[in-house]
């Protein structure tokens, strides 16, 4: 019998044409990439989201949610973090959920409502968030909370009308990242509150469904991204190299820690050279500095000092401290590693800031002036 009528062939087609044109334009000159190195950074991000899209978007239904990993050391995208694991589900304020868990040693956990671009697209705003001062945590770290339904005076979050997804962010300050395998166990399970018959088999159109929202996720963050300069960044963004913004909270920033503070900046270094930060940790549940390419993956944590937490930094005597991006090991301390790249990205976050937060300050030097 011919499936030249299946609903699912002609959502297979449209998928592999997304993918196509993602090749064609994101990862091409209309985009800014132009080198074979940058045409592959390209593709490999589009690669990336894919597995995404698959493992995230593909059988997803609000009605029978599972927490999925959003990233892990190999599939990198969004902002991803060497000190953070973040799993994410889809939901709908038509249902009411019991969430349980346990933090696994994690010392910041919280859960954020994303709002709007449903069905694999981006998300919107963010619509809320819990954090784990917020719920109550027992002595084995176990927890249970409850997403929408009836209001609850603690351990409960409201999911408002266009609530779409459930991120969730669990946080370590330790010297090796737990997203490296062997990962932390967290015990995560969703399940919707009241009466859950089964869903039916997949068929032609739950398929076609599942493969569209896949080619929805790609397109959302490639195709449907403004084009380098072509939009206003958020505060927390500098666009001139090696100068950072003070530290900010993102607001309703989609897929944003709304309890957190950012500050971002590019670096550009020559062959030759170095970037020393001077900076001091604020008062706050845990924090980091992570670099990141182009297209917001983390550099290679599992084999390279490519970020730093607060349990691996080496302090001063006044409590600041000194980080040092260089292409090679310059033989300090609290050195991260550009992976000789020219260009990059440097990413600050601060969970839970109960102070002021003093904006890290960069200078270019020789590179030998750091080993003499």
């Amino acid at each position: 019998m011919s499936d030249e009528r299946a609903k699912s062939r002609a959502a297979f087609d449209a998928l592999l044409d997304t993918m196509r044109e993602a090749a064609d334009r994101f990862a091409g000159a209309e985009w800014g990439l132009t080198t074979p190195e940058d045409t592959a950074g390209g593709l490999r991000v589009l690669a990336n989201l894919l597995e995404g899209g698959l493992v995230g978007h593909f059988d997803d239904d609000p009605a029978r949610p599972v927490f999925r990993e959003i990233v892990t050391s190999t599939r990198k995208s969004l902002g991803d973090n060497a000190d953070a694991i973040y799993y994410d589900t889809a939901v709908s304020s038509r249902h009411a959920y019991r969430v349980t868990g346990r933090t696994a040693g994690a010392i910041y956990v919280s859960f954020t409502v994303e709002a709007g671009g449903g069905d694999g697209g981006f998300p919107e705003r963010t619509a809320g968030v819990l954090n784990d001062k917020d719920f109550d945590v027992d002595a084995d770290g176990r927890f249970e909370l409850f997403l929408g339904g009836r209001a609850r005076e603690r351990n409960w979050l409201e999911l408002p009308a266009d609530t779409t997804r459930i991120t969730t962010r669990h946080y370590w300050e330790q010297a090796r990242s737990p997203a490296v395998p062997p990962t932390p166990d967290l015990a995560l399970g969703i399940e919707v509150l009241g009466e859950a018959s089964p869903l039916p088999p997949p068929d032609d159109a739950t398929i076609a469904a599942g493969l569209g929202r896949v080619a929805t996720y790609v397109r959302s963050r490639s195709l449907d991204l403004p084009k380098p300069g072509d939009n206003d960044p958020p505060a927390f963004v500098s666009q001139e190299p090696n100068v950072f913004p003070p530290p900010v909270p993102p607001g309703d920033h989609a897929l944003a820690a709304a309890d957190a503070s950012y500050a971002m900046a590019p670096f550009m270094l020559g062959p030759d050279e170095a970037l020393v930060i001077t900076a001091r940790w604020p008062e706050c549940r845990c924090a980091n500095v992570s670099l990141w390419n182009r297209h917001m993956q983390t550099f290679d944590y599992v084999h390279r000092p490519v970020s730093l937490n607060r349990a691996q930094t080496e302090l001063e005597p006044d409590g600041s401290f000194r980080a040092v991006l260089a292409h090679a090991d310059p033989g300090v301390a609290n050195w991260l590693d550009t992976e000789g790249r020219s260009f990059g990205l440097v990413f600050w976050r601060f969970m839970l800031p109960t102070g002021p937060i003093e904006t890290p300050q960069a200078d270019v030097v020789p590179f030998a002036s750091l080993r003499s």
